[in-house]
């Protein structure tokens, strides 16, 4: 948490030049160019017209690309800066879906979506960085383009969804939803739950106090709840990646990084101790499949893969506090 908190190593996207403007805009063409591509080599044999339409946005990202350097090669000369989203503070990390076996629609609407939804904010906001009359018309064209990419999203084979076709809004708000509830409540609810496994097991098996358990359970979750906010909000304020309001996500990670700490505290509230303990475990158990699942639903992690990060690595942790309070 503390890492993610100084984000090291990385720029303030408000300090770069026009060079590393541009460099950085090249880079992110070419990577989204691929993706599309990688995305309509997966869907071709089930949905051939939407791959033609990925297809043709990643045409589309590589004419983008060739504006930017031809315009970079113009005022900077031809050696790019090498410089990527990863190096500048406030972009969204981004899970490599377009490298799972099998991806639904649905799952692409929503990463296109996010793509293109970046892309259009990353454009406006340099294009406010520049004092380049030629840079900054560039940048606002390339917005506006960006911003019809992420409008073809929606009419990606809407007769595929396994769903009845929503309205515009309402993927709308579906989307902002996931972006600044869904996720940093999730990476919440994770760290909550598996952080204070260890602290809060350890306690109750090294003291078979019930009462100092739960008072250790809660303060490492309030704590945890108290850290995961504050990174939250910290890591980016929303205006490249279109997350929303980071007091909304800090609230959302904060609130549910305590929910996930204190559901396996509160059965300590129970002065006997092993009734206490077999209800906190089984509490942990469904803590745990329940990450699973909410992984694989709004996270686009399959299923088994998220059993594996979460309730195997979740159980050996849980395991690690019972040797440890036992030692």
């Amino acid at each position: 948490m503390i890492s993610r908190f100084f984000e090291a190593n990385k720029r303030d996207f408000s300090s770069l030049n026009e060079a590393e403007i541009l460099s950085l805009a090249i880079s992110a063409e070419e990577e989204d160019g691929r993706i599309y591509l990688a995305y309509a080599d997966k869907i071709k044999k089930d949905y051939p017209s939407s791959a033609k339409i990925f297809e043709e946005m990643a045409k589309e990202e590589e004419e983008h690309k060739n504006r930017l350097f031809a315009l970079y090669k113009k005022r900077f000369g031809n050696r790019l800066i090498p410089i990527r989203r990863e190096n500048v503070r406030g972009f969204l990390t981004r899970k490599p879906v377009w490298l799972m076996k099998q991806l639904s629609i649905d799952i692409i609407r929503q990463q296109v979506w996010e793509m293109e939804e970046g892309a259009y904010r990353f454009y406006l906001e340099a294009a406010k960085l520049t004092t380049d009359i030629d840079i900054r018309k560039l940048l606002g064209d390339l917005a506006l383009e960006e911003k019809h990419h992420a409008k073809l999203a929606d009419d990606l084979e809407q007769k595929h969804l396994d769903q009845k076709a929503k309205s515009e809004e309402e993927l709308q708000k579906h989307r902002q939803f996931v972006l600044t509830y869904v996720q940093p409540g999730l990476a919440g609810l994770m760290d909550g739950s598996v952080s204070t496994l260890a602290p809060v097991f350890a306690a109750a098996f090294a003291t078979g106090n019930t009462h100092q358990t739960f008072l250790v359970g809660l303060a490492a979750s309030i704590g945890a709840g108290i850290s995961m906010g504050f990174t939250e909000a910290a890591s980016d304020d929303g205006k490249l990646t279109g997350r929303g309001s980071p007091i909304k996500r800090g609230l959302a990670s904060g609130l549910m990084t305590t929910i996930g700490g204190l559901g396996h505290a509160l059965p300590y509230l129970i002065t006997d101790f092993w009734t206490a303990t077999i209800i906190a475990a089984i509490v942990v158990l469904i803590e745990l499949w329940a990450i699973a699942f909410i992984q694989n639903k709004y996270m686009s992690t399959p299923f088994w893969r998220a059993v594996l990060q979460v309730v195997i690595g979740g159980s050996l942790v849980f395991a690690a506090g019972i040797l440890i309070g036992n030692a």
